[in-house]
């Protein structure tokens, strides 16, 4: 048994702009199915999309914090010029300049229109075939902790751990990689962006949600009620979702 992430999910207080700008930011397709604003590659929508992490984008009632998201993208980038032109593209859709103490650093650090940070990295040779999204990147405490449960969790491979830094990727070698950063500050407010995972066909999604606890997973109550998803967290408190098969 394992579990496949298949989306960010994005929460906004206008989901339509947000699902929007993250459309034109990634040259993809924004699905308006429901509330929620689904945003993939073009050419019409497929779910689970084999390679890529969608974007879901759910409507929530309230801002987003002046806390800094602990999850956020990384977008690839394949020359400088290209690096530049993208920087101010995203910034002619409504993406702004952030301070988050990056200090002088060869990527450049950018909010969505809701104040969701993210980066626009460099050319680095790493992210060459991941698509428009290099990495979803957690800050975290303990990365070679994170790297066991994800690891354990989900059916991606483990590429790299070390005190500081620890990644994931997808074993079928496309699509960004999931990223967990050593960060001395500790989780305060819940997360604005978090992974969703999904079951096989045919396994049995409370078998997996049975598995994920005995992993360090902790339930999760954030008023959800009766739905086909469960809420969970990891074992430093990072929610994620169980979907429905």
């Amino acid at each position: 048994m394992a579990l496949r992430p298949v989306m960010v999910n994005v929460k906004a207080l206008d989901a339509s702009a947000v699902g929007g700008f993250w459309a034109e930011a990634l040259g993809w397709s924004a699905y308006s199915a429901g509330v929620t604003t689904y945003v993939g590659p073009p050419g019409g929508l497929v779910w689970p999309d084999p390679v890529v992490l969608g974007i879901d984008v759910v409507p929530v009632p309230e801002l987003k914090t002046a806390v800094k998201n602990r999850v956020h993208l990384d977008l690839a980038t394949t020359s400088a010029d290209h690096q530049t032109e993208l920087i101010a593209r995203l910034r002619s859709l409504g993406a702004t300049p952030v301070d988050v103490g990056q200090g002088d650093v060869p990527w450049t650090v950018l909010a969505d229109p809701e104040g969701n940070e993210f980066c626009v990295l460099e050319p680095r040779e790493i992210y060459r075939d991941t698509g428009p999204v290099a990495a979803v990147v957690v800050d975290c405490t303990d990365p070679r902790a994170m790297a066991r449960f994800w690891g354990e969790a989900t059916d991606w491979t483990v590429h790299e751990v070390a005190d500081d830094h620890a990644s994931l990727r997808s074993a079928k070698g496309g699509g960004p990689y999931l990223e967990f950063l050593r960060t001395p500050d500790a989780k305060t407010v819940p997360d604005r962006l978090h992974l969703d995972l999904l079951p096989y066909p045919g396994d049995d999604k409370a078998a997996e949600v049975d598995r994920l606890r005995a992993l360090g997973a902790a339930d999760l109550d954030i008023g959800q009620g009766d739905v086909a998803w469960t809420c969970l967290t990891d074992p430093e408190g990072h929610e994620f979702c169980v979907l429905a098969p």
